[in-house]
């Protein structure tokens, strides 16, 4: 019975982290209150490393998602295709590289001076949530005027881009362009530069905060660089494979492998769990943007990290009482 109750719980953990991983909604955020309100019945050791090495399943997600996208080899590219791809995984590479000092340097840290500091960390998490929140918002709300603007431009040279539809509607595009492109400066891989790629990789870094969600840092870093919502979210799932394999090396090297039957259980049920449902949210996610904005995952987060004050602000309350 206490395998099948752990096996059921790590399902439910598979699912939060398949879900909010892509989202631009704090994964961390979502774990706190799994694990407040259905905790995994393991050591605080073993936690740790789970909500990193979860993170597996995510990423197999994406690369076979994007295979085909991704892969430089492919006899069915034409060498300029293979050029582009190649391109792609540089800017990746670039893009890694302020996450990846920032973590070096500060992961530690994070983990031991706020997210094992139940009486600041549940704050962090919230407030993070909330200031995203509203950033979101009101980036998209001043998107929304521009957007308008454009689609309703004359033809000329300084009207809306060619591609852009007569007639700007939000919420339904038959042919379902992000409508993004009508004032992205970049709206491909190729129009990205290295120098933005870098610079989304510094808002990446932020995602050391938790609750800032590194697909939300990265997607407002690029979206204010000018990239459609379209690049920006990909970019996301990109950047994500080598931060994220990396991460979970690091967390098996530093803790070892040494865990029980059920613990590995616990690993494998939340890491597959995740895969298939990380699958179903990142095609989700990319049909709703060429259709939607993100505002909605804005307004998600305030009522989160509101919430999230609530149930921990009283639960530490009867703690110290």
């Amino acid at each position: 019975m206490f395998t099948l109750i752990e096996a059921l719980k790590a399902l439910a953990f598979g699912i939060v982290e398949g879900i909010t991983e892509w989202l631009p909604i704090s994964s961390t955020g979502h774990m706190m209150l799994l694990q407040q309100f259905l905790p995994l019945d393991v050591s605080a050791s073993f936690y740790d490393v789970f909500l990193v090495v979860i993170q597996l399943g995510a990423i197999m997600a994406v690369i076979i998602l994007y295979f085909q996208k991704l892969n430089p080899f492919s006899r069915k590219k034409t060498p300029a295709q293979r050029r582009s791809t190649w391109g792609i995984w540089a800017k990746v590479v670039v893009g890694t590289i302020p996450a990846g000092i920032v973590g070096l340097l500060l992961d530690n840290w994070m983990e031991e001076n706020v997210m094992n500091n139940d009486q600041i960390s549940y704050l962090v998490v919230s407030l993070a949530l909330i200031v995203y929140g509203i950033i979101f918002i009101v980036m998209e709300h001043v998107n929304r005027k521009r957007i308008a603007e454009a689609q309703a431009a004359p033809r000329g040279k300084h009207a809306a881009p060619a591609h852009a539809a007569k007639d700007f509607k939000w919420e339904a595009d038959p042919e379902g362009e992000d409508a993004s492109n009508a004032i992205a400066k970049v709206r491909n891989f190729d129009e990205l530069s290295f120098g933005k790629a870098f610079a989304i990789g510094i808002f990446q870094s932020l995602a050391i905060i938790p609750g800032t969600s590194r697909s939300g840092s990265i997607i407002i870093g690029s979206m204010l660089l000018g990239t459609s919502r379209t690049v920006a979210t990909e970019f996301a799932f990109f950047l994500a494979i080598p931060i994220m394999l990396g991460w979970s090396l690091l967390k098996f090297i530093k803790h070892g492998f040494a865990y029980t039957g059920t613990e590995w259980m616990v690993f494998g049920i939340g890491i597959v769990t995740a895969f298939v449902v990380s699958i179903l949210s990142i095609k989700f996610l990319i049909g709703y943007i060429k259709r939607n904005d993100f505002t909605a995952f804005g307004v998600y987060r305030i009522i989160v990290g509101i919430a999230m004050i609530g149930v921990f602000g009283v639960a530490l309350g009867k703690l110290f009482m």
